[in-house]
C-alpha cells in the first residue's frame, strides 16, 4: 500500500494530519506502511495530480475524500465529518478508507 500526504509549503496542518494518518494506520494493524510527504509547489502540479488542497491524503494514488465539485487548488483544505469541520481528515473515515484499500479484492 502506498500512502502519501500532499501539502503546500508551511501548511499548518501538515503535522496534525501526518499524526492522524500514522495513528489510523497503527490502529488498523498497518504500522509497517510508510507515509510519504510530498510538497506541491505549483498550480500546474496541483492540476496534474488532482490536488484538492493541503493537506490531502492519497491511498494508492486515490484521494478517498475527493468531492466532485472541488477543483485542484493551492489552498488549505477543510474536511467535514458529521457536525465538525477540521483541517485534518477525520480519523474514522480515514481508517475506513485504509481498511478498504488493504482488503484483498474479490475474485
Amino acid at each position: 500500500m502506498k500512502v502519501e500526504l500532499l501539502v503546500v509549503e508551511d501548511c499548518p496542518n501538515e503535522g496534525p494530519a501526518a499524526a492522524v494518518v500514522r495513528r489510523a494506520l497503527d490502529e488498523i494493524g498497518l504500522s509497517t506502511v510508510q507515509v510519504t510527504i510530498r510538497v506541491v509547489t505549483s498550480q500546474a502540479e496541483a492540476e496534474q495530480i488532482g490536488f484538492l488542497g493541503s493537506p490531502s491524503v492519497l491511498i494508492n494514488g486515490q484521494d478517498p475524500f475527493a468531492e466532485p465539485d472541488h477543483s485542484p487548488a493551492m489552498a488549505c483544505r477543510l474536511y467535514r465529518d458529521d457536525t465538525t469541520v477540521s483541517g485534518v481528515p477525520p480519523i474514522r473515515r480515514l481508517r475506513q478508507a485504509l481498511k478498504q484499500a488493504a482488503a484483498p479484492t474479490a475474485q
